[in-house]
């Protein structure tokens, strides 16, 4: 909830802040790519600190800087203000979080992980929904800065109730160095599949969060939509993902976890295309509802695919993180670059949608090689 929830509605913030900041929208969706990138990039060093034991320092960490960072962002004027509080220190939280935390589930689960990780992937639903209903909401009555308190106090509530009930189950080995130097060295590395495996999870998540930074700027800047009613969209976009954290979760049993997960990569990918050809808002609505259950079961089958190709359960935060960490700089650069482009010609045009599609389905290739057996 409080790190994927905060992330998939950035769309407020993005609107928000150009508007009120007066800056380019790849200026703006730095802020939100850089946090992206630290959730997944600060993996490969959480996960080996759970690895090694350390699973509740890290995690109580994580979850100080998440909540102090919320805050700070309260009390932000400036640009540079909000990289530092929202894209810097929420970023580090959120990635000292998400590795030990997928981490420890995978460790409780094996032939059932894809439906327990696309239960705990709805808490991210559940924050997609409360934060953007409280952004309609305060923005126009409470202001920005009590907005994002709001926003902080109930992060802080529900933190405290995770870290009371997390657990971890295995015991950690003895002392081991910050990074798993080791799985660099092991068969599935030594190959030059590697590099085009690493390259395309690089690839494939360049386009991913697309959607939920720039929906509702796409609602109100071409479709002319209030700012409020633009944010129903991401109300729906992060609303359907209860479908679409779920049903593929399901699937993943009875196809298996990788058919599922490059099924649906496929799917998000045709979905940008289709954004081209969207020119209503019913037709927006409706591309939002499937674009929705496609992107969200690729973030809750992500974990689960990374797990299947590490059985020592021991050694699963660092590999984890190894991988999280490839798709991080994919997260960074891929909404910079659609905000410059779209700065650039001013507007949506169908061959910045359209190049996000061809980097979706670029990326496929990587998970064929990974369902061929070359990753970790």
């Amino acid at each position: 909830m409080n790190s994927w929830g905060i992330i998939i509605s950035f769309g407020i913030f993005q609107t928000y802040y150009v508007t009120n900041l007066h800056r380019s929208p790849s200026d703006i969706s730095w802020i939100g790519s850089l946090t992206v990138f630290l959730l997944f990039s600060v993996g490969i060093f959480s996960g080996r600190l759970t690895d090694a034991g350390y699973f509740y320092p890290t995690v109580l960490s994580g979850a100080f800087l998440i909540i102090f960072g919320t805050f700070m962002v309260s009390l932000c004027t400036t640009y540079w203000q909000l990289l530092l509080a929202q894209g810097i220190c929420i970023g580090l939280g959120n990635g000292l979080m998400l590795t030990p935390i997928m981490t420890i589930i995978s460790t409780y689960f094996r032939k059932k992980l894809p439906i327990a990780m696309g239960i705990a992937a709805c808490g991210s639903v559940t924050g997609g929904l409360i934060f953007p209903s409280m952004a309609r909401t305060l923005l126009s009555t409470a202001g920005f800065g009590w907005t994002l308190r709001a926003i902080g106090f109930i992060q802080f509530g529900t933190l405290a109730l995770a870290l009371v009930v997390l657990r971890p189950r295995l015991v950690p080995k003895a002392a081991q160095d910050l990074v798993d130097w080791s799985a660099f060295r092991t068969l599935e590395y030594e190959t030059d599949s590697r590099e085009t495996n690493k390259a395309g999870r690089t690839q494939s998540f360049l386009g991913v969060f697309f959607g939920f930074f720039y929906l509702s700027a796409y609602a109100r800047n071409i479709l002319g939509l209030p700012y409020t009613e633009s944010l129903n969209l991401l109300l729906v976009l992060n609303g359907i993902g209860f479908i679409g954290r779920l049903l593929p979760s399901i699937l993943a049993r009875r196809f298996g976890t990788l058919n599922a997960f490059i099924g649906l990569l496929l799917g998000s990918s045709l979905s940008m295309y289709t954004w081209i050809a969207v020119h209503s808002i019913p037709g927006l609505y409706i591309w939002t509802v499937f674009y929705s259950i496609f992107v969200g079961g690729v973030q809750s089958l992500l974990p689960v695919a990374t797990a299947a190709f590490c059985p020592d359960l021991q050694k699963l935060g660092s590999r984890m993180g190894i991988v999280f960490a490839a798709i991080g700089i994919g997260a960074l650069i891929g909404s910079p670059i659609s905000g410059m482009l779209i700065s650039k010609n001013g507007g949506f045009l169908g061959e910045l949608l359209g190049d996000w599609g061809f980097v979706y389905v670029g990326g496929e290739g990587s998970e064929e090689a990974e369902k061929s057996g070359n990753f970790v």
